[in-house]
């Protein structure tokens, strides 16, 4: 799992750009387990590979608290939302190095709304060949996992509207989104190598689609998902995507067709998730038709049963969905603490508390 932070000043609120003092402060405890982001208001926090959701539980918790710990010796904090609650400073601060100044240069005022957090989830593969025809099948539960995941509906001082304004913001960048249905691993080349020649990216970590074949690991990389506000949420995430990937290979093992959602409808389906969340209707990809997003995400749920089952991961899942269903996602809960005193402030203050909750 990789889980990106802001960088908070206590006082203000505001973004701080001492990610690469917090990357070296935080080092002694954490290793290569925390390095920087393109931007100097943001680190990112690694896991080790596990097969156990209790023990990857126990170090989110240490890794997000060896930080938390590391940023107050800086006299900061480190904040888990999707997009900054308050107002940052363009042009951002560019960590140096040589790939984050080519993407400057080539991407331009885009790099300026790199400053967006993500939890990015990899599983592991048997054969990394079946890796596209994973995606494939994963794809139509995109809108499910924005709904479930969304936390970010604040952005420079205001409300957007949006449960999740981070996944708007990405739809400006030309590889981004929901992927395309591979017909083989050979596509997946082609197509790549074609974006490649044609400059839309600088190399293959420039790939920034919802779900993609890690470039340099031997999984599948489910991108779609905001920072995730506390520990449990992560862990929530982390177990659906473990048992949707293994759900997909089952359907390859017993050549099931994938599901293959018109790209129209599934975008919209996205943006919909996006816009509502868990509080209001979503678009099914498949048939178009409205429905409340807590059935769309029921049935995600329902259809990975066995797999969470043989996990034993059922009671976990279902235990983290009911409290979702009772607190609200990690978008809700932020509105929450903004309507005690209309104050953003509260805001960000909640989402650092809740950073490293129990």
């Amino acid at each position: 799992m990789e889980e990106e932070f802001l960088l908070i000043e206590p006082d203000s609120r505001t973004l701080s750009p001492r990610g690469l003092e917090l990357v070296g402060e935080a080092a002694g405890d954490l290793g290569d387990r925390v390095g920087p982001e393109l931007t100097r208001y943001q680190v990112e926090l690694r896991t080790d590979p596990h097969t156990c959701l209790k023990e990857a539980d126990d170090q989110i918790r240490a890794t997000r608290t060896a930080a938390a710990r590391a940023a107050a010796r800086l006299g900061l904090r480190i904040a888990s939302t999707g997009t900054p609650v308050l107002g940052r400073t363009d042009p951002v601060p560019i960590t140096p190095g040589t790939r984050y100044a080519r993407s400057a240069a080539h991407f331009r005022a885009l790099d300026d709304e790199q400053t967006v957090c993500a939890c990015h989830i990899h599983v592991g593969l048997p054969d990394p060949r079946d890796a596209v025809h994973v995606s494939n099948r994963l794809r139509p539960w995109l809108p499910a996992l924005t709904a479930l995941s969304a936390n970010s509906p604040f952005e420079g001082g205001r409300d957007t509207g949006y449960a999740s304004w981070r996944t708007m913001t990405w739809g400006r960048w030309p590889v981004s989104g929901p992927p395309p249905y591979f017909e083989s691993p050979a596509h997946f080349d082609d197509l790549v190598g074609t974006l490649l020649e044609a400059e839309a990216l600088i190399d293959r970590g420039g790939l920034y689609w919802d779900i993609r074949p890690s470039h340099h690991l031997p999984t599948i990389e489910v991108r779609v998902a905001d920072a995730a506000l506390t520990p449990h949420d992560t862990l929530l995430l982390a177990a659906v995507v473990r048992a949707l990937t293994a759900t997909a290979l089952t359907a390859l093992r017993a050549a099931e067709p994938a599901p293959r959602p018109a790209p129209e409808l599934l975008r919209a389906a996205c943006w919909r998730a996006a816009r509502d969340g868990l509080a209001g209707h979503g678009i099914d990809p498949l048939t178009g038709r409205l429905e409340p997003q807590t059935a769309l995400v029921e049935r995600l749920l329902h259809t990975i049963t066995p797999a969470l089952r043989r996990h034993e991961d059922l009671d976990l899942v279902r235990e983290q969905w009911q409290r979702l269903r009772t607190e609200g996602s990690g978008a809700d809960r932020q509105r929450a603490a903004f309507r005690g005193r209309t104050d953003t402030h509260d805001v960000v203050d909640f989402v650092i508390s809740a950073t490293c909750a129990l």
